[in-house]
């Protein structure tokens, strides 16, 4: 019996390998959970190009393009990054579809504005405007990481369904 991680990022890869896309990640708060879950899948080279683990914000500037001043003034946790985010992805890899995650997975650093369990999620095709959207999750560390691992699975097989 495989878990609920591995079975999403299996059905994404049919559906990616059908459509003959390539996907590629960008992991802050989920710290590489979405990739690991897609590597666990035999054959996911055919389909799955590249992430990138943005944890820190010098890392989401330096590898993705985010603008500092975006940094500055919404926050790593905010639409505006998740979007950059998810542009950066695309333009740093061979990719035809891409997925950004942010969030806070706490205990920490949560705020009454954005409490802990805030995640925003980007998608974007290579060619098209990316979409964000927030989550809000709840529980320890551990349970909003996972949470939001497999929320981003469901939607990437979800937009792909109507692809």
């Amino acid at each position: 019996m495989h878990d609920p991680s591995y079975l999403l990022a299996e059905a994404l890869g049919n559906r990616l390998n059908t459509l003959r896309l390539r996907l590629a990640l960008a992991e802050s708060c989920t710290g590489g959970g979405i990739a690991k879950a897609i590597t666990d899948v035999p054959g996911s080279s055919g389909w799955f190009d590249r992430g990138f683990v943005t944890y820190s914000n010098d890392a989401k500037i330096d590898m993705l393009g985010v603008k500092p001043e975006t940094l500055a003034r919404v926050g790593a946790v905010s639409e505006e990054t998740a979007l950059e985010m998810v542009a950066g992805t695309l333009t740093n890899s061979l990719a035809d579809l891409a997925l950004a995650v942010t969030g806070i997975a706490g205990p920490d650093g949560g705020t009454p504005v954005k409490p802990v369990g805030t995640v925003f999620i980007a998608w974007q095709m290579r060619g098209a405007n990316g979409a964000c959207l927030q989550k809000q999750f709840s529980g320890d560390r551990q349970s909003i990481r996972q949470q939001a691992t497999l929320f981003c699975l469901q939607q990437l097989l979800h937009m792909l369904e109507n692809a």
